[in-house]
C-alpha cells in the first residue's frame, strides 16, 4: 500500500493506493471516495476473525464505530480516499509489532497486519482525565491512520512531560502516564 496526506492539517485526506488482494480496514464513514476496482466488506470484528460481536461492543465504548468497513483491492492500483467525519488532521504511524493505545475516535484505519480492540483506562483515569473508560488499543505491525480535530504533532518523550488529556491522540503502551489535577479548585 502506498499513502499520501493531502491538505494538512485543516481538512486532512489519506490517499491510500492499493495493489490486488491488500485490504484495508477503516470506521464507518470514513470513505470519501474510491475506485471501482475495491470491494467492501462491513463486519463487527476482523475480516476473517471471530468474536467480531463482543470487539464492536468494546469498540463502542471506546468512542468508535460497531462496524468495521474492510476495503480490499480486486485488481492492482486501486485508489480509496479517507478522512475523518469532522474537520482536522490525519497522519501515519507505522506499527512495529508493538501496541499503540489510540484516544477513541482518533482511529481512522489500519492495514491487515493491525488488530483494532479496545482496553479499559480505569474508573480513575477515566473520571479525573474527563475521557471514555476505554481506550482503542491496536496491534500488529503495519499501517496506522489516525485523525483528530485540529493539527497532529508527535512527540518523543524523554522524562516527564505534561499534556491535556483531551489533547492525546495516541502513545505506545510503554508509556507510563498519571493524571494529576492541573491547579487549585474550590473542592481542594
Amino acid at each position: 500500500m502506498q499513502y499520501e496526506i493531502l491538505a494538512r492539517p485543516a481538512a486532512s485526506v489519506a490517499k491510500l493506493t492499493l495493489d490486488t488482494h491488500e485490504t484495508i480496514t477503516c470506521e464507518v464513514g470514513a470513505m470519501i471516495a474510491m475506485s471501482t476496482g475495491l470491494s467492501v466488506e462491513t463486519t463487527s470484528g476482523q475480516k476473517g476473525g471471530s468474536g467480531g460481536f463482543l470487539k464492536g461492543l468494546k469498540r463502542m465504548f471506546a468512542g468508535e464505530n460497531f462496524f468495521l468497513n474492510h476495503f480490499t483491492a480486486n485488481q492492482s492500483n486501486q485508489t480509496l480516499i479517507i478522512g475523518p467525519t469532522m474537520l482536522g488532521d490525519v497522519v501515519h504511524h507505522n506499527l512495529r509489532g508493538g501496541v499503540l493505545v489510540i484516544q477513541g475516535s482518533s482511529w481512522l484505519a489500519s492495514d491487515a497486519g493491525i488488530t483494532i480492540d479496545a482496553t479499559w483506562q480505569g474508573f480513575g483515569k477515566a473520571i479525573f482525565s474527563g475521557e471514555g473508560l476505554f481506550w482503542v488499543k491496536a496491534t500488529g505491525q503495519g499501517s496506522i491512520f489516525l485523525s483528530s480535530f485540529g493539527a497532529i504533532y508527535e512527540v518523543d518523550v524523554d522524562g516527564e512531560y505534561i499534556v491535556d488529556t483531551g489533547h492525546i491522540v495516541a502513545f505506545e503502551d510503554t508509556l507510563q502516564f498519571k493524571i494529576v489535577k492541573a491547579g487549585a479548585s474550590l473542592i481542594g
